[in-house]
């Protein structure tokens, strides 16, 4: 359970990003955040109401080159409680390498460690050709595709004041070597308590794949900060046995201040 609880955040967070078909965010700038982010967020499981802490999530920023091409190399890491590891091992580590101007991956990197089982996964993005290329083969992909972590430094750029409330916005992603068009659909703002404190925050829902651990449809509910940050700061979600609950525990380096933040707890 620890490790579908880890693979369960990844999959959330993948759902943070806008369409990659929509021309009007194909290469969207960066004023979100800054090399020398980190951020930290704490996964809990419950079955019958109480919640547990079942790992931890963290993601990184950092200002490299990658063929004389300025990146952004952003790393998401995720282990289950040490108290746990007993059960069930989780350390995975995710890695993206995305161009500076115009926030598109050129190489992503998956490394899984789960309970014994060890995946390595290398995808290379031609933005050229509009191809992913992995071990398995190479890809036809849409224009200004995302991979599953350059997919939430992307999504932190989204203006959300010029959606309503209700309104779809429709996005494609490449995982396990696969297309994905789904979208999320903008529920407004509204103030939410964390573990960590209170915010003001921006709501949505996305549309999720049916899977052995979503049950599909519009069931998760995702906050994020509402300022110029927009950090995720909770993910809500039911799972074929129980729900989860993700929060944003620790920050540093932020581009600007959490202007969101009401109180801390």
């Amino acid at each position: 359970m620890i490790r579908k609880l880890l693979v369960c955040f990844f999959c959330l967070i993948i759902c943070l990003r806008l369409s990659a078909d929509n021309d009007e965010f194909c290469g969207i700038r960066n004023t979100a955040f800054k090399a020398g982010e980190s951020i930290t967020f704490t996964v809990y499981y419950s079955v019958i109401g109480i919640y547990i802490n079942a790992g931890t999530a963290n993601f990184t920023t950092t200002l490299e080159k990658l063929n004389n091409i300025p990146v952004y190399h952003a790393v998401g890491t995720g282990t289950s409680n040490s108290r746990y590891d007993w059960i069930f091992k989780v350390r995975d580590r995710y890695e993206t390498f995305f161009d500076t101007a115009y926030l598109l991956p050129l190489k992503f990197i998956r490394n899984v460690n789960e309970g014994g089982y060890k995946k390595t996964e290398n995808i290379t993005f031609n933005r050229k050709a509009n191809t992913a290329t992995s071990t398995k083969g190479t890809y036809t992909v849409p224009n200004c595709i995302q991979d599953v972590l350059s997919a939430v430094y992307y999504a932190r750029n989204i203006n959300f004041s010029q959606y309503k409330i209700d309104d779809k916005i429709p996005f494609s992603m490449f995982l396990d070597n696969q297309v994905y068009n789904l979208y999320i659909r903008y529920l407004g703002k509204e103030v939410v308590k964390t573990r960590y404190g209170k915010f003001n925050a921006i709501k949505f829902s996305p549309l999720l794949v049916k899977g052995t651990i979503f049950e599909g449809g519009e069931k998760m509910t995702v906050w994020v900060s509402d300022d110029a940050n927009h950090i995720p700061l909770r993910i809500e979600s039911p799972i074929t046995v129980g729900s989860i609950k993700v929060d944003m525990m620790q920050y540093r380096n932020l581009r600007y201040p959490l202007s969101s933040k009401i109180s801390v707890r």
